[in-house]
């Protein structure tokens, strides 16, 4: 191969950082860790080959599966085995890993996620606490009796109450619709 059509297919850290839509310091870290190492020119500059974007391709995809750096670092060295287009794949055995990987990855998710609707559901309640405090301020400042607000109020409690009583009707003894502990 010639040294002119050799350096045509090098591309320079900001070509290769702009083809790949990231900043040339991701692919200097990434470099770092030792998951790229590129070429250098006479001048001590990097030079990335075709195999080193796709190599970073790969990298950038794993990251955005939410794959940490160290993870890739072992899936890298995870034996790739070449398809009919010359290409590299992933061996049965990596993707096994690969899937184990990602199914614990789900399952974080899942166990992330209940909390987050937990979460939400104590903040519904408390905010509508604090509307009914807001409620009573509001109508304490526009004039209306305070006493009549509280017995307004200690009704309502006692219709919720009620209300939430009557609709556990096949509860567990102990434990009532909606009780998430166990």
């Amino acid at each position: 191969m010639s040294k002119e059509k050799d350096s045509a297919a090098l591309l320079t850290v900001r070509d290769a950082a702009v083809r790949l839509q990231v900043t040339p310091r991701t692919l200097k870290y990434y470099e770092e860790r030792g998951l790229v190492t590129p070429s250098r020119s006479e001048g001590r500059y990097r030079l990335y080959r075709e195999e080193d974007i796709e190599r970073f391709a790969r990298i950038l995809r794993l990251r955005a599966l939410g794959f940490s750096l160290h993870g890739i670092t072992e899936m890298l060295k995870r034996p790739v085995e070449p398809n009919e287009s010359g290409s590299n794949r992933y061996s049965l055995e990596s993707l096994q890993q690969i899937g184990a990987a990602l199914r614990q990855q789900v399952e974080t998710l899942d166990a992330r996620i209940a909390s987050v609707r937990h979460e939400l559901k104590e903040a519904q309640t408390v905010r509508a606490e604090l509307m009914h405090d807001l409620d009573y301020v509001q109508r304490r400042l526009a004039g209306e009796n305070a006493d009549t607000l509280i017995d307004e109020r200690l009704a309502a409690t006692r219709r919720r109450r009620a209300k939430q009583h009557y609709a556990t009707p096949s509860a567990p003894r102990g434990k009532r619709r909606g009780d998430e502990s166990a």
